[in-house]
């Protein structure tokens, strides 16, 4: 079976980078503030780009099943470039750590996750590993840094239990990198992000599957000419910036693993 890491995390990511709240006036103080909008729910069968127009129930996984793939995906994936240490990078970067793992300590019972909101992102397919996500968390990522509260926990599967091995953050797609570098210094962390996506025509979808597909994340296409001359749909980013930080490690090379992040690490 193929990895499918990647393919967990780029659809997390989906659901936190394209919902943005209405900003008015309040009007009793007179001050800015977000109206309510509806997060999307742990199935995402409505994320754009993953469905098309058509509400076909199976659309979903074939899309999530085109997006497999290993961290070398070419024009397909945007990195953020590493920068030169900086003062107070490391320290920075410390705090981050720390606060991720104080955050995974009650979770380490994966129940107690599911028991204060976190919904487990397709537990019927097969992952190495699976991402525990808190949709309110992402939705306050959208517009401020917490790094007590994380998107999403990521856990393997031992069996019918879940092991819990890091967190991930995620970041608006509209973010440029010095305001990433402002979450978490680049010379630490690289942040990703997932572009030129050629979403399939209906009646193509399955060809995502074979060896060598023309669309998705996966796909030889990957400009917006290209894609409407096949008869897709270009979307030049599909995702939110997104990070992994592995708390429980004990060098900083695997606790900013971008190797284990993208499926290389088993």
């Amino acid at each position: 079976m193929r990895n499918r890491m990647v393919l967990i995390s780029l659809l997390v990511g989906v659901a936190i980078g394209q919902q943005q709240p209405a900003v008015t006036n309040d009007p009793a103080s007179g001050q800015p503030t977000m109206n309510k909008v509806d997060l999307p729910h742990h199935d995402m069968s409505n994320m754009p780009g993953m469905s098309g127009d058509e509400k076909d129930p199976d659309a979903n996984l074939r899309a999530m099943q085109s997006m497999e793939g290993h961290m070398d995906m070419g024009p397909h994936m945007k990195m953020t470039a590493p920068r030169p240490v900086q003062p107070g990078d490391a320290e920075r970067a410390q705090q981050v750590v720390e606060a991720a793992r104080k955050a995974c300590a009650k979770y380490k019972d994966y129940h107690t996750a599911l028991a204060e909101g976190f919904k487990i992102f397709h537990p019927e397919i097969p992952q190495k590993m699976y991402h525990f996500t808190n949709y309110g968390y992402g939705f306050e990522a959208a517009f401020s840094f917490n790094p007590d509260h994380p998107t999403s926990l990521l856990y393997e599967k031992h069996g019918d239990d879940y092991k819990l091995i890091g967190v991930m953050y995620t970041a608006p797609k509209r973010f440029g990198e010095d305001e990433l570098n402002q979450r978490i210094p680049l010379s630490v962390a690289q942040w990703h992000e997932h572009v030129n996506f050629c979403v399939p025509p209906a009646d193509r979808r399955k060809e995502v599957l074979s060896a060598h597909p023309q669309f998705g994340l996966r796909g030889s296409i990957t400009t917006r000419e290209a894609c409407e001359a096949a008869g897709g749909t270009f979307r030049p980013v599909v995702f939110s910036w997104m990070v992994h930080v592995y708390p429980f490690e004990k060098d900083q090379a695997s606790i900013w693993s971008v190797a284990r992040q993208n499926g290389h690490v088993d």
